[in-house]
């Protein structure tokens, strides 16, 4: 099967400055706010101020709950500080689409001042994985290897909430479809590739991740992070980047490009501190080989 490039475009109505505004750091599924621990020393360098959301008490609350909460962490942080201007997010996997969903499904008078949006392996469109765990053919032997590496040993599908609302099909992602994105916010998406066909990149899949084809099917490919495929992540008017940019680093550090490790990847570090620094430049997009 051939590589399907994803389109990059800008956003209307969102332009990056120069200002050091406060990022907003929302970890992912089943994760913790400890997996910004390498990038929060670097934000600290760059002078910009940083405020990690912590929802590892409430994971399995739902993706509203979530997203209501993270609404309070906004809202105290700026109780807290006085500040009253834009802030940014910074987002691992379901992280953004817990922060899309505050966004573009609740704020519905756009209250929440924020300029740009950085989702690191995100969703955006329903999760794959998702729908597989709850496959009564392909599912337990997905799980079976995915158990210790991504999910618990004894890990059922039908009581995990996240994992349900975010099934493609599902009512939360049909929100969010219909919502759309904002005009008045920047998105970024920062995607990783096995663009040399590597197995150690995510040996549980050999080096591939499994999506779901146009006609239904399942099937696996190099355009993903061993969790998350491209097809779940693009995002229409998002700028993307695929790292790495050099396939050399998938020879020396394969295991650094998976979803799990990606916020404590260097390149990925470099890529979210440019945004939150810089003006944004042109997001560049490499094909991996299938």
């Amino acid at each position: 099967m051939g590589y399907e490039p994803l389109p990059v475009q800008g956003r209307r109505g969102a332009i990056l400055t120069n200002e050091r505004l406060p990022a907003v750091l929302v970890h992912g599924w089943r994760s913790h706010p400890g997996i910004w621990n390498r990038l929060a020393p670097v934000l600290t360098d760059a002078a910009v101020p940083f405020w990690r959301f912590d929802y590892t008490g409430i994971q399995n609350a739902g993706t509203e709950a979530i997203a209501l909460a993270l609404q309070d962490c906004i809202h105290e942080k700026r109780e807290e500080t006085g500040y009253d201007g834009p802030v940014d997010i910074v987002c691992h996997s379901m992280g953004t689409c817990i922060a899309r969903y505050l966004l573009e499904v609740l704020d519905n008078n756009r209250e929440e001042n924020v300029r740009l949006l950085v989702g690191i392996g995100p969703p955006n469109n329903g999760s794959a994985l998702a729908e597989l765990f709850n496959d009564p053919e392909q599912g337990p032997e997905v799980i079976r290897r995915l158990a210790g590496v991504f999910v618990p040993p004894d890990y059922d599908p039908g009581e995990d909430t996240i994992v349900q609302e975010f099934r493609p099909g599902s009512r939360t992602v049909a929100a969010l479809r219909h919502a759309g994105t904002r005009d008045d916010i920047a998105y970024r998406i920062i995607l990783a590739a096995n663009r040399t066909g590597t197995p150690a990149f995510f040996p549980a899949f050999d080096g591939r991740t499994w999506e779901l084809a146009p006609d239904g099917e399942w099937r696996t490919t190099y355009a993903g992070d061993g969790i998350v495929p491209h097809t779940d992540s693009y995002l229409p008017g998002a700028g993307i980047d695929v790292l790495p940019a050099d396939p050399g680093n998938l020879v020396r550090h394969p295991e650094h490009y998976c979803h799990t490790m990606l916020p404590r990847n260097p390149e990925v570090i470099v890529r979210v501190t440019k945004y939150l620094t810089i003006f944004g430049e042109p997001a560049v997009r490499t094909p991996p080989r299938r």
